[in-house]
């Protein structure tokens, strides 16, 4: 805004023409000037010089020092509680453009004298004709050097108004510029989006599901966020902001009011013509839209000249014609009466039902508006079957769920939409978010129903069970499978489904040999079992349940799961199968089989699509990382599933689990209390028993170590208690040898050799590497003789080491050098502790190695203080993580591609190229790939 200059801002509602003028005020260069704001409000009939009449009134207080001339008695009619100040009013002109051109002058004077650097003019398409032509004058004239700026919308800016001769041409005594403000697009979506909450963490989808709303107008933007926010709908997690299930978008109140303010000036076809196309959503022609608006295609040509006019529709290409952005069309379709709104549905679904390829989906959504449920059923599961074919289970299931819930059908088409619906859900690839709870509600409304066949109720209560299954809520899904049982003795390949979930031992309740039972049962019927996908699904599920329960059979039955399939839900069975035995494979501590597992069913996860269970493949792998000790980056990975919106609750706390436990190693116990505290509250809420989920064992640790090992106790025996009572001693692998440690502390020492000696009988005759480290583990701790517990505290930390966990081996290894201290051989045991010190060290976990170093002062060893000041840095030089990464982008891989390769997050891969980029002075990957390679930093790219 440099002096005598014209600077004109144009652009649509809500793009932001004010917040920039705001923040050009607000600059610093701008300090000390004097700034008259005239912001003209949207009247019928505006007041003459209204708006610059409120702006002066600001200045009252600074009349008694003016000197004004007599011409400022002028002003008089504009300001008569301003008579005490102004000089006496001047004699009437008979000419009325004398009067206004003395009226004028008298305003100029007067802005002169309050010595007026900026003139600032908002929202003048609604300024009167008299402001205008007052503009018009001042950008003539040679007074003072002012700048003046006027925000304008161009298409609301009426034929013949002055501002367009003002616009139109620059004034010959000042500099002139014009800044036409644009909306915003999905990466500058997510600029802002990112601001509001001062985070980095907004995803590229998230910002273009808001673009595609919005149209990247600001205003729309914001107020949207905030609703969002205020709902609840997104929220913070332990990995930053996410957002739920969210596929439409309430309109914020200042989109709606603001779209409908300019809806309501236009004549009566054009708002027809609105309504029309606000009904059918997508562009559509002139002839489409005259059927739904019921005009003439005459009429309708005029009105969409004056909607496309007044910007509120957009060409959007080759004679189609469509809302600039998803919220406006939504505003006008709600402002519309629901009878009408009803009638131009029907119009659209009868035009629509008429074309040569008539397009399902959009006729199932006409057809549910305009209430006819007949039709609306026939579209809606022909839409729904499409959706399945492409792969889009997720649509199918709300669809169905919606056509099943949203009116009254006959037992027979309620029997079928209800079938279709627990079809769906079994078969979809995608995460149900937010649907599943709404699904279980319909599936036992329906299954109430008193004139179910009896076929119908077997097939309906599996059906629920298995989501009960998926949503944690196990004991409703035991009690349904059994009693669903009776109904599905004629449907062999439905009765295995239900008896293999009735094996799987996710509830407390039931001892081993009742899960055993349905195992059984199911083996019997699986040659009746002819599907191939209904064959893997078997597989999967036998395996995972006696695999679970400790069954060395249940790795034959792994061994038989095919390793690919012939169509997508085969492959999707077989993809769920092997990251079950994955996952078990850690369980039992055979991680080298465990990662061929995971690998292969990623593999399939990709080929099929199935995202639904991406998290937990996810999650496998972490536990895996955990015990490993790979731990770079395993918090980052931790804390994105722990607060994804596409993982289930179970998913979410074991990554809260694997969190709080590297907290603890790493000597953040307060943090690592709080979150497993949390765990444990949630996991007993849920009332599921989970092999992978014991947040009880790092919690116990704790509680020694401060000194409370009666309420240590109380943590761990009721989980003891229970893997005793199920009979399921591969669970106790990790819990037995802390609780024995809790036993020793509260002087119940007479117990511990009767569980160890319970552990090794329960574990006897399996392959469970883990478990048999494990039992010598417990085997060392309720030894009398020192020399003995040491000698198999030494056997427990090789085998710990071979799996490898050394993280448990490190442990063991510490428990070995105590021993040794007892037994008197004091060389021995220090070289031991020390050894376990510096390998804990070097793991991270610094909560041990510390205990172990303070354990060597004691001894007289000499142990380095460990820096305290966070981990030491490489300078300005690349750390090697960096490096490798830098070395990675130089080959082209994306953050996504070097994060699955590296076994880290996203987020991480951003932060070792952020790091990078401040160490070696560049803003953009090409740069930094450019000075890498300067310095002679790739020299060692990888392969």
């Amino acid at each position: 805004m440099s002096q005598h200059a014209l600077v004109l801002v144009e652009g649509e509602s809500g793009i932001g023409k004010s917040r920039m003028l705001d923040e050009c005020l607000a600059d610093p260069a701008l300090r000390g000037r004097t700034v008259l704001m005239a912001a003209c409000p949207p009247l019928r009939e505006p007041f003459p010089l209204g708006a610059v009449v409120d702006g002066l009134r600001a200045f009252h207080e600074r009349l008694g020092e003016l000197a004004l001339s007599p011409l400022a008695g002028a002003l008089r009619t504009l300001f008569p509680e301003w008579a005490s100040w102004l000089p006496p009013a001047l004699e009437a002109l008979p000419d009325p453009q004398e009067t206004r051109h003395r009226l004028f002058r008298a305003l100029g004077e007067l802005i002169d004298a309050l010595g007026v650097d900026v003139l600032v003019v908002e929202d003048a398409h609604w300024a009167d004709a008299a402001t205008l032509d007052w503009l018009l004058t001042l950008t003539t004239s040679h007074g003072a050097a002012r700048s003046i700026v006027v925000t304008y919308r161009p298409l609301d800016v009426g034929e013949g108004s002055p501002l367009l001769r003002l616009t139109s041409r620059p004034p010959r005594n000042m500099s002139w510029e014009r800044i036409a403000l644009e909306p915003l697009d999905v990466p500058q979506t997510g600029a802002l989006v990112k601001s509001m909450f001062a985070t980095a963490d907004v995803s590229d989808h998230f910002a273009a599901f808001l673009h595609e709303h919005t149209g990247g107008i600001p205003l729309a933007l914001e107020e949207t966020v905030r609703l969002l926010r205020a709902r609840r709908d997104i929220f913070r997690s332990e990995s930053g902001w996410r957002r739920r299930i969210t596929e439409e978008l309430r309109v914020p109140p200042t989109v709606r009011d603001s779209v409908l303010e300019r809806v309501t000036r236009l004549d009566p076809p054009t708002r027809a013509v609105l309504e029309a196309a606000a009904v059918l959503e997508a562009p559509a022609g002139e002839a489409l839209i005259a059927a739904v608006a019921g005009l003439d295609e005459a009429a309708v040509q005029d009105s969409l000249a004056v909607a496309l006019a007044s910007g509120l529709l957009r060409e959007a290409g080759r004679g189609a014609f469509g809302f600039n952005h998803v919220l406006a069309s939504r505003a006008v379709a709600e402002a519309t009466p629901i009878p009408s709104r009803r009638r131009l549905h029907h119009r659209a679904a009868l035009a629509l039902s008429e074309s040569e390829h008539p397009p399902v989906v959009r006729l199932c959504r006409h057809f549910r508006e305009s209430g006819d449920v007949e039709e609306w059923c026939r579209y809606a599961e022909a839409a729904a079957e499409l959706a399945m074919e492409a792969g889009d289970g997720h649509t199918t299931v709300a669809m169905m769920l919606d056509l099943l819930t949203a009116a009254d059908h006959p037992v027979e088409r309620l029997v079928r939409l209800a079938r279709r619906l627990g079809a769906a859900v079994s078969a979809t690839a995608e995460p149900l978010l937010g649907l599943g709870e709404r699904v279980r509600a319909a599936l036992e409304e329906t299954l109430a129903h008193p004139g179910l066949p009896a076929e119908a109720r077997g097939e309906l209560g599996l059906r629920l069970g298995r989501l009960r299954f998926h949503l944690g809520e196990f004991e409703a899904a035991m009690a349904g499978l059994e009693a669903a049982m009776p109904d599905l003795q004629d449907r062999p390949e439905l009765a295995v489904q239900a008896m293999l979930l009735l094996a799987n031992p996710m509830i407390r309740a039931w001892p081993r040999a009742r899960h055993l039972e349905w195992a059984g049962r199911a083996e019997r019927l699986f040659p009746l079992v002819g599907l191939p996908v209904e064959r893997a699904a078997f597989l999967s599920n036998q395996a995972a349940a006696l695999l679970c329960l400790g069954e060395e059979d249940g790795w034959r039955v792994a061994r038989a799961l095919p390793t690919d399939g012939d169509s997508r839900l085969e492959r999707q069975e077989i993809a769920r199968g092997r990251l079950m035995a994955g996952q078990f494979c850690t369980l039992w501590g055979r991680h080298d089989d465990a990662r061929a597992y995971l690998d292969s069913s990623a593999a399939l996860v990709e080929r099929a699509g199935y995202r639904r269970i991406e998290d937990v493949l996810r999650l496998a792998r972490a536990h895996l990382a955990w015990h490993d000790g790979h731990w770079d980056g395993l918090d980052d990975v931790a804390a994105e599933l722990a607060g994804s919106e596409t993982a289930d609750e179970a998913t979410r706390l074991e990554a809260r689990m694997i969190l709080g436990c590297l907290d603890l190693a790493r000597g953040v116990p307060q943090r690592a209390e709080q979150r497993l505290r949390e765990v444990l509250a949630a996991s007993l809420e849920r009332g599921h028993a989970d092999p992978f989920i014991f947040p009880d064992v790092a919690l116990a640790r704790i509680l020694l170590a401060r000194g409370e090992p009666e309420a240590a106790v109380e943590i761990t025996e009721p989980m003891l208690e229970m893997i005793v009572r199920k009979d399921v001693w591969l669970w106790a692998t990790e819990l037995l040898p802390v609780h024995l440690d809790v036993l020793a502390a509260v002087g119940r020492t007479e117990e511990r050799a009767g569980l160890a000696a319970a552990f090794a009988a329960g574990m006897a005759g399996r392959d469970a590497p883990a478990a048999a480290a494990a039992v010598v583990t417990c085997q060392a701790m309720v030894a009398a003789d020192p020399e003995a517990a040491a000698g198999l505290f030494g056997r427990a930390a090789a085998m710990w080491a071979a799996l490898p966990r050394p993280y448990d081996g490190l442990l063991a290894a510490e428990r070995q050098g105590r021993r040794l201290l007892d037994a008197g051989e004091r060389e021995r045991g220090l070289a031991v502790l020390e050894e376990s010190q510096r390998e804990l060290a070097a793991l991270g976990a610094r909560w041990d190695a510390d205990r172990v170093a303070h354990l060597l002062r004691e001894q007289g060893v000499e142990v380095a203080r460990p820096w305290r000041g966070g981990r030491r840095g490489y300078g300005d030089r690349l750390s090697p993580r960096e490096l490798e990464i830098v070395r990675l982008v130089a080959l082209g891989w994306t953050n996504k591609r070097i994060a699955e390769s590296l076994t880290l997050s996203p987020r991480t891969v951003e932060r070792h190229l952020s790091a990078s980029m401040r160490k070696l002075s560049v803003t953009t990957r090409t740069a930094l790939v450019t000075t890498a390679a300067a310095d002679g930093l790739l020299d060692e790219t990888p392969t």
